[in-house]
């Protein structure tokens, strides 16, 4: 274990923007979490996979890289699996992993980048399914006291991409390990249209977990640019929640805007389909823009600078507001 001084930042986040660490150590254990903790007072700041983060300036502190990995069976009985993953593991190896083992749940969440870690933080979700409903406990290593703590289900206090990991606790743990309880027969999941749709293209009528895995790559690599090729988080906003009042105010100018009915009574707008209606999407800035598939994907084509983006994204959210009275909130962190 080692700790470089002044090391770029550009190999380890997706958006692919150039800004330099002060320090830089990665871990593969939490002895040399701790290890490390003892040694340094400085700024700290933990990366994954760098896939949910835009640099806008250098980081004056220490990048510690998660690089804790394993996947363990850790409980199983006729129905369920119980597996254990080092939060360094990334996402889709992962559900790879799971896919060739047969184990259902997941199937859903294919090709989402950045680390495991990052799941129960973000609450990752897609094509209908959100990871706190096969998450069981989160692992974490005590950034204050230096102790492992456990956390359940429901002390994660999971929300629409977010969790206490983002919110009352956020800065103060270091994710160590997750676990997940999947099952060992498929309860399919095609409830969202767009996964109907490519099955049907796909001629498959009796869809299993790998179908159902294979139709979700097919949908995201025609929407999402690869971002070992283009520079990007993937989606950059979340979908907004509105009453019942602002989805039929909305919908009186514009009959067809997606949307979609919450349990409590709101309704999911479409994100990218309010941005497109703002003119946003395919628009090119230089080494910069919105890309020109997906508008929720905002991109780096090349060198540029992490606050351009940041600027592109404060008018895309000032446009929403002047178009539709919605404030869109950033999925990305700031940094």
């Amino acid at each position: 274990m080692e700790i470089k001084q002044n090391i770029s930042l550009k190999p380890y986040n997706t958006f692919g923007v150039e800004v330099n660490a002060k320090s830089f150590v990665e871990v593969n254990n939490a002895e040399e979490l701790k290890e490390v903790l003892k040694e340094n007072d400085k700024q700290i700041l933990i990366l994954g996979g760098g896939s949910n983060v835009l640099f806008t300036r250098d980081f004056n502190g220490l990048v510690i890289k998660n690089n804790l990995t394993g996947i363990s069976i850790i409980k199983e009985d006729d129905t369920s699996v119980w597996l254990k993953v080092g939060a360094g593991e990334i996402w889709h190896q992962f559900v790879l992993f799971c896919l060739e083992k047969n184990y259902a749940g997941l199937e859903n969440l294919s090709l989402i980048p950045g680390n495991v870690g990052a799941s129960p933080m973000q609450n990752i979700g897609a094509y209908g399914v959100e990871v706190k409903d096969v998450i069981t406990e989160v692992e974490a290593f005590d950034l204050n006291t230096f102790s492992i703590q456990k956390f359940s289900n429901s002390a994660c206090e999971f929300g629409y991409r977010t969790s206490v990991f983002k919110t009352s606790e956020k800065g103060n743990y270091f994710i160590t390990a997750v676990t997940y309880k999947l099952k060992k027969q498929a309860e399919i999941n095609t409830s969202y249209g767009a996964i109907e749709n490519e099955l049907l293209r796909m001629n498959v009528s009796s869809p299993s977990i790998k179908d159902v895995s294979d139709a979700v790559i097919n949908i995201r690599s025609s929407k999402l640019p690869d971002p070992k090729k283009i520079g990007n988080s993937g989606s950059f906003f979340k979908n907004p929640i509105v009453s019942l009042l602002q989805k039929n105010k909305i919908l009186k100018d514009y009959p067809n805007a997606p949307n979609y009915p919450q349990r409590d009574g709101s309704f999911k707008m479409a994100a990218g389909w309010l941005i497109e209606q703002c003119g946003w999407k395919g628009k090119c800035l230089g080494d910069y823009g919105v890309h020109d598939k997906q508008a929720l994907v905002l991109v780096n084509y090349g060198s540029a600078k992490g606050s351009d983006i940041f600027e592109l994204s404060e008018e895309i959210i000032k446009s929403v507001i002047d178009t539709f009275g919605i404030e869109l909130e950033r999925e990305v962190n700031i940094l």
